[in-house]
């Protein structure tokens, strides 16, 4: 059902996914999508209740963002909304977007209600009337005497996504973004097991609104110039592994479900006094975050379908003694190519934005990823976006191609996570 702006219609769902889509192409701006819970009174109960990129699953589990996908020339953005399960003194779910562009310049705006078992469309709002806005309003999920309903809102800010947040009682922290720098490359050799305690619980951080992407014009980034310098940095892997149309990525014999798709958040090490390694699920070489190498796997995820997917903890508190780190992406199953799966990593410092980066711009049949290299500079710690597709040689391991390709010079023997 396709609605004007302001008009509402019953959600008779337990459960939906609310879409906001548009054209993506040159010149149109990147967008994100949020929710927010609301009170009766208009306002969220704490930060807690501001689901986004940087915050993407509300904690009473009922409202999930559910990351990125194309559709064609469209980019969509999906929120998973539990009706059901949405306490009781939440009275609306308003679905939002923002851009640093404006909304003027993004072409084929809309929000979609589906429901979530079926897929069968119960509402549609195509946003037709943008023009200076920073921050949309699409559309809010509202309880009216005891049901649910959907109403086109189509209410835009010129105060982007803070000024947004602000108005519904969120308190934003948004830090200055940190200054690019230029750095070398550097070399290495001979491999060492590591320990491993539990990691320390990423700590609570206030509510983030900025994040940095790292691109091909942009890849470098200091983690020193932005203030992080001790504590705890967690690394964090997430990929969509819900099936698109038909639930294939590809059709014929080389089809592969996604929900199938097993992939291996790794990380190659080398300290200044020499010692290096590797720190992933295989044959449980989890790290150590309190001892050498100082890194550590929280968790092998083999679905993609864990909340917080699989997380490595870098301990800066020992930064002087660590001279490169390798995060990297094996596809230990389940595809041929990260073409499709739609994987982010981010890097969550303890001070300053978020880094993200995204592993979209795969054009050949790798299996193997290299994300970022964050090296020790003359006492500054640096990160760079690689994005490196990598094809190993016949009978070379997957992890083995990223130490050749980066000079590890470990040892390598056959083994497995079964």
């Amino acid at each position: 059902m396709s609605l004007r702006k302001g008009a509402n219609t019953p959600v008779r769902s337990g459960r939906v996914r609310v879409e906001l889509g548009w054209r993506a192409g040159p010149g149109a701006p990147d967008v994100d999508v949020s929710a927010l819970l609301l009170t009766a009174a208009g306002k969220v109960r704490s930060d807690d209740d501001f689901v986004f990129y940087n915050q993407p699953v509300h904690p009473g589990g009922a409202v999930r963002h559910e990351g990125r996908r194309q559709d064609g020339d469209r980019a969509v953005e999906t929120i998973d909304v539990a009706l059901s399960a949405v306490e009781p003194e939440i009275g609306a779910v308003v679905v939002a977007a923002s851009t640093e562009g404006t909304f003027g310049q993004v072409p084929g705006l809309f929000v979609r209600v589906l429901d979530a078992a079926s897929g069968a469309e119960t509402a549609r709002f195509d946003a037709t009337d943008a023009t200076t806005e920073t921050a949309f309003v699409l559309g809010e999920l509202y309880r009216r005497n005891g049901a649910w309903k959907f109403r086109a809102v189509g209410q835009g800010y010129d105060s982007g996504l803070a000024g947004l947040a602000t108005d519904f009682g969120i308190s934003v922290d948004e830090p200055a973004p940190p200054a690019p720098v230029s750095l070398p490359r550097p070399a290495a050799p001979a491999p060492l097991a590591s320990p491993l305690p539990p990691p320390p619980p990423v700590p609570a951080q206030p509510v983030r609104l900025s994040k940095i992407t790292l691109t091909k014009t942009a890849p470098v980034v200091s983690l020193t110039k932005q203030g992080a310098t001790s504590g705890g940095m967690r690394v964090n892997l997430s990929w969509s592994a819900r099936r698109p149309p038909r639930g294939w990525m590809r059709k014929g014999e080389e089809a592969v479900r996604l929900e199938d798709v097993d992939l291996d958040l790794s990380c190659l090490w080398e300290l200044r006094n020499g010692a290096t390694g590797i720190v992933h699920p295989i044959n449980n070489q989890f790290g150590s975050f309190g001892q050498p190498p100082y890194v550590q796997l929280d968790q092998d995820d083999r679905t993609g379908t864990s909340d917080t997917g699989e997380n490595l903890m870098i301990n800066l508190d020992h930064a002087a003694e660590i001279k490169r780190l390798l995060v990297f992406v094996v596809i230990y199953a389940g595809a041929s190519s990260f073409a499709g799966l739609n994987g982010v990593a981010t890097l969550y410092p303890p001070a300053g934005p978020p880094i993200e980066m995204h592993l979209d711009e795969c054009t050949v049949p790798s299996q193997v990823a290299a994300i970022a290299l964050i090296e020790n500079v003359g006492g500054e710690l640096i990160v760079r976006r690689e994005a490196k597709y990598l094809l190993p040689p016949p009978g070379i391991f997957k992890q083995q191609a990223a130490d050749l390709e980066y000079g590890w010079g470990l040892t390598w023997q056959g083994a497995s996570k079964d």
